[in-house]
């Protein structure tokens, strides 16, 4: 059942990510678990260049946008976020 697990979260590297009113934010990058519970914590986002808001959003130490799984709202041929939920 792991492999399997592997597998789907490998398929959502590398998916755009866009905010909820359409705007590029940029490309899945990671995803970080909590150890304690196992559920999906945030959503490393590498920014997209000429984004507006992913320069305003909060990044790690290797500039990548954190966004909490929390403001996740769809997942399909790209990650849509909730915007209200990144602030």
């Amino acid at each position: 059942m792991a492999t399997r697990k592997f597998a789907i979260a490998k398929q959502l590297g590398g998916k755009r990510v866009i905010t909820n009113k359409g705007e590029e934010v940029g490309r899945l990058s990671d995803i970080q678990i909590d150890t304690k519970t196992g559920d999906l914590a945030v959503f490393l986002v590498e920014p997209a260049a000429d984004s507006k808001i992913a320069a305003t959003l909060p990044k790690n130490e290797e500039d990548f946008i954190m966004v909490p799984y929390k403001a996740v709202y769809a997942v399909s041929d790209v990650i849509v976020i909730d915007e209200t939920a990144l602030v």
